[in-house]
């Protein structure tokens, strides 16, 4: 991401754009308020949210318009979010957006074009081209400002269909009862948050059941009794001699393995090879398996279905 204390070369940098008629999107049409949302979990196009407009200082109805302009006229080459295509540049992390001032560097560009490199002059009159730029400002603002981020609808999925392969493919019943532990999720988070958490259940916390992966343990202080839960990752090691040891995995990796056991003392072996066997036992392995085979539409489906459990 491109940050305002960036260095930025002269204005001698001159944008190749390639501006070309395209289909204008249905949803330009709506009333800015309906595009432009403050919560997430909301419908919401590529206008720019209320925060990156107050940021950048953009009047609100110019900066409609010109998303309108810039996707009927230039979002064919350089795609609906400005952001470049096979046929022309990201115009958001230009040099050239990110030196202008009131349109005073990139205005002259859209208004004349630059046909000697492909950008016809599509005969915009002044006003569109400021209004172009306006919306321009706004997602360079946006891309430069991660807190003015919209976050967009993610309940797009079918429930039926989520509940299906919850069901089915997915297998996720095999641990997990709708009227049981899952019972109510659906109003304790939105939607984004309900995503994340089934996707990624360890999400921010310790990884576990892998090499190099700790099992939350506790870590190595005084002597006390791991915190055990339903996705606590645990461990079997059995010694050359058949004895065997459980307990909390602390961390595992190609040279050693450590755990805690029942009373909290911390153990560590070293490992060579094969020896001392080491089993992991991660509750959690399923969701980690399951993301290599998700489809877009199954996360939707199930994201749709679990936020239906209320």
């Amino acid at each position: 991401m491109l940050v305002a204390t960036l260095h930025k070369p002269m204005a001698t940098h001159i944008l190749r754009l390639c501006l070309a008629p395209a289909a204008l999107l249905a949803v330009a049409s709506l009333p800015l308020a309906a595009q432009l949302p403050s919560t997430p979990g909301t419908k919401a196009t590529i206008v720019g949210s209320p925060a990156a407009l107050a940021g950048s200082k953009q009047d609100p109805e110019s900066v409609e318009r010109g998303f309108a302009l810039f996707t009927a006229k230039c979002g064919g080459c350089h795609g609906a979010t400005a952001k470049g295509t096979n046929r022309a540049p990201d115009l958001v992390r230009s040099l050239l957006m990110l030196d202008d001032e009131k349109g005073l560097l990139v205005g002259p560009v859209i208004k004349a074009g630059r046909p000697d490199k492909g950008m016809p002059n599509l005969g915009l009159t002044d006003p569109q081209v400021a209004d172009i730029v306006a919306w321009l400002h706004v997602q360079t603002y946006s891309a430069d400002h991660r807190s003015t981020y919209l976050f967009l609808d993610a309940l797009t999925g079918d429930a039926k269909k989520g509940e299906a392969y919850f069901n089915g493919a997915g297998t996720c019943n095999k641990c997990h009862n709708p009227a049981e532990d899952l019972k109510g999720i659906g109003a304790k988070y939105d939607a984004h948050d309900l995503q994340g958490r089934w996707l990624q259940p360890r999400r921010g916390g310790a990884g576990g059941g892998g090499r190099g992966g700790r099992g939350g343990g506790g870590g190595r202080g005084a002597a006390a009794a791991p915190a055990v839960s339903r996705s606590t990752v645990t461990v079997t090691v059995t010694m050359a001699d058949g004895k065997k040891f459980d307990g909390v995995l602390d961390r595992v990796d190609d040279f050693n393995v450590a755990w805690k056991d029942a009373s909290g003392e911390f153990h560590s072996v070293s490992r060579n090879g094969d020896s001392p066997k080491v089993e992991i036992h991660d509750p959690l392995r399923a969701h980690v398996d399951l993301l290599k085979t998700y489809k877009d539409a199954d996360i939707h489906n199930v994201t749709a279905f679990l936020a239906s459990l209320k």
